[in-house]
């Protein structure tokens, strides 16, 4: 069973702590948090109640809980929470594609 990672990530001259950690299968979710300085800017929880009889359970959370892991590192660097940490606009949603022509 793996019990969680912890990275340290440079953004912008800052670091940034980013942890996940799955609470087991009594509490089936992952959680993954984003912290600047102790405190947390971000957080991510999902459920993986669904699938608790699947085989292999301990292979696929593991998987869920990188991917969830990455996802969070890469918001980040994608600028994401560039609002909440620097002050700054938040980013406009994305315009919808012109489905005509």
């Amino acid at each position: 069973m793996v019990l969680g990672y912890n990275h340290n990530v440079t953004y912008k001259s800052e670091v940034f702590h980013v942890q996940t950690e799955d609470s087991g299968i009594r509490n089936p979710h992952i959680t993954t948090l984003l912290y600047r300085a102790g405190v947390i800017l971000a957080s991510r929880k999902t459920s993986y109640a669904d699938i608790l009889k699947i085989e292999q359970l301990e292979a696929v959370v593991e998987d869920l809980m990188k991917e969830q892991h990455k996802d969070m590192m890469r918001r980040l660097k994608n600028g994401e929470f560039d609002h909440k940490i620097f002050g700054t606009t938040p980013p406009a949603p994305p315009l919808p594609r012109n489905q005509s022509g």
